[in-house]
Parts: C-alpha cells; structure tokens; sequence
C-alpha cells in the first residue's frame, strides 16, 4: 500500500467515524425527546428514526464495498430527510404538526443535523470516488 492510498483510508476511516457519530446524535435526539414526553404519532416517528439512525450507523462502521456506498448516501438522505422534515415542522407544519424553535432542543437539532449533513457530504464523495483498486483488498487477496 501507498503512502498516500495509506493516508486516504485513514481520512475515509475518519470520515466513517465522524459519520456515524452524527447519525448516533441526532437518532440520540429524538430518542432523548420521546423518552421527556414526545408521545402519539410523532413519537412513534421519533423512536422509528432512532432506529434507523442506529442501523444506518452499523452500516457506516461495519460495510465494505458497495454496500458501504449504498449505506453512505442512504445516511445522506436519511439526514436531509430529517433535518427537511425539522425546517417544514417550523414553517408550514408537517402531517398537521407544527413546532417552534423554543421546542426542546430543537435549536440544538438544527445545528447537529446540518453538521451531519456536511460531514455525510463529505464521506459520500469519498466513499463513491474510491476506485475499484483501491476499495478494498480482500477482492484482490492481499
């Protein structure tokens, strides 16, 4: 291996990381939100997101190859779909649910999703740009 393929790995590992640190929070904060008194159907959307968030984040530290690229833009989309679902709640309403920014955390959640979803940007690009070479070495037996 290259010093610099070596130096890329490190950087998407890191990449992965951080990744998953970002889904872990935001599922953390819905979860935080049901377990203080969120009930009914958003609840329930809350908990489902927690859930989804944990499996996107086995995904980003557990998956290789193309299955780690489909887990990295499904965690993209995941947390855009989250954060845009946030920013309709405060503005138009959302399945009939509305918020304000001075709902718990909600402040806090903005900020966290909007850095994940930079983060997740990021990761995607360099999950996708991998080339085949360098993906992975188990496929070449090394």
């Amino acid at each position: 291996m290259t010093e610099s393929t070596e130096t890329t790995g490190r950087v998407l590992w890191t990449m992965r990381i951080l990744s998953a640190i970002a889904l872990l929070a935001a599922g953390g904060i819905h979860l935080f939100l049901v377990f203080n008194g969120v009930g009914g159907f958003l609840g329930v959307m809350f908990v489902l997101n927690a859930v989804a968030a944990l499996v996107l984040t086995i995904g980003m530290v557990a998956l290789h190859g193309r299955l780690l690229q489909v887990a990295t833009v499904l965690s993209l989309l995941f947390l855009i779909a989250t954060l845009l679902a946030l920013i309709l709640a405060l503005t138009v309403g959302l399945f009939g649910i509305t918020s304000t920014w001075d709902f718990t955390l909600v402040p806090e959640t903005i900020i966290v999703e909007s850095i994940g979803v930079v983060i997740l940007a990021i990761t995607t690009v360099l999950v996708l740009r991998r080339t085949p070479a360098t993906a992975g070495t188990r496929r070449q037996g090394v």
